[in-house]
């Protein structure tokens, strides 16, 4: 990626205060020299801390919600760049509010897209997750239509220089919300709950995870999706990584849950291209002709890239150093860094 690919750039983050948000808004401010990043959210105590932890003149907060398109639209103004990370992504939560989880993470994006296409914004990517690939969940299927609604916004952006793409991965090592956290808590109370000895995730830091997207957001054309190449691990394996020699009880699997996790299906393979730092997932519509991406090559048609299945696995010593953060790297991530 170029040193000066976010020079003088002005850059917008929907839920900004989330720990993508704060992790993306420290780096490219710190190693980038953009002219301002705006954080765009709707909790302003989270604002407010994230100002005191982060210093700098740079740093503008915009109270607002995605479910509301004329903030939206008044936020937008001027910016260059917007990455799309607000999102309700407790499943449980979701599936208990369903209506709730519909107007933020598919109306929400439905407003982004259009209040960056009304404003010239010149690109805007969109963070997604493998829960959105088959989804099992109602977060998933959200998740799932907000791809789909960004991919396709390039159809109603011709003509203009907006583009749209995304970028999907699996779980964040350490985020809020993630298994991590709760195996620390429970490993002081002397027992580990897991759903089920076989399940294996995908996973990323989240310092992968921001110069990963930092990335996405230089290639892009309009209409990809772009997947890192990241290893698998056992969810027993973390475990034993976490809180070594504890005793775990098996709960079961929940509702919505599954064994394994996937980042690209059968069907999607058949416009699937390996770029070397990547998997590209590329639309199926003809306005993606002429944007092809260099330098890639098709996968195999039988191609599948499953959590089960992956070539790059993380052991027990392998996950003890990532979350010490001794397998933190500055550049994009790849199985063979972690």
């Amino acid at each position: 990626m170029p040193d000066d690919a976010f020079d003088g750039q002005t850059i917008l983050l929907t839920g900004g205060t989330g720990s993508f948000g704060q992790h993306f808004a420290r780096w490219v401010l710190t190693e980038c020299r953009p002219t301002a990043v705006r954080i765009f959210s709707r909790d302003e105590l989270k604002q407010s801390e994230m100002a005191r932890v982060i210093d700098d003149p740079r740093l503008r907060f915009l109270l607002g919600d995605v479910r509301d398109r004329d903030r939206l639209r008044r936020a937008v103004e001027g910016v260059d760049l917007v990455i799309h990370a607000a999102a309700l992504k407790q499943v449980p939560a979701c599936e208990y509010n369903p209506f709730e989880a519909v107007r933020t993470n598919i109306l929400g994006t439905q407003n982004v897209a259009e209040a960056c296409l009304e404003a010239g914004v010149r690109r805007a990517v969109a963070l997604s997750t493998d829960k959105a690939v088959s989804p099992a969940n109602l977060y998933g299927a959200t998740k799932l239509c907000a791809e789909k609604l960004f991919v396709q916004s390039n159809v109603y952006a011709s003509g203009h220089d907006t583009r749209y793409s995304c970028v999907r991965y699996g779980n964040v090592v350490g985020s809020r919300g993630s298994v991590v956290p709760l195996f620390r808590d429970q490993r002081t109370q002397g027992q580990l709950t897991v759903t089920d000895r076989r399940m294996t995730r995908f996973w990323i830091t989240l310092d992968q995870a921001v110069r990963f997207v930092a990335r996405s957001a230089v290639e892009m054309r309009g209409g990809e999706i772009f997947v890192p190449k990241i290893p698998s691990t056992r969810i027993l394996d973390l475990a034993e990584a976490v809180a070594p020699g504890v005793p775990v009880r098996y709960t079961g699997i929940r509702p919505g849950e599954k064994l394994h996790e996937s980042l690209i299906t059968g069907e999607e393979s058949r416009r699937t291209v390996d770029a070397g730092w990547c998997y590209v997932v590329e639309p199926e519509h003809a306005f993606w002709e002429e944007r092809r991406i260099a330098h890639a090559t098709p996968v195999a048609e039988d191609f599948l890239y499953t959590s089960d299945q992956n070539t790059e696995w993380l052991d027990v010593e392998g996950l003890r150093r990532l979350l010490d953060g001794s397998a933190m790297t500055r550049e994009a991530p790849t199985a063979a860094v972690v």
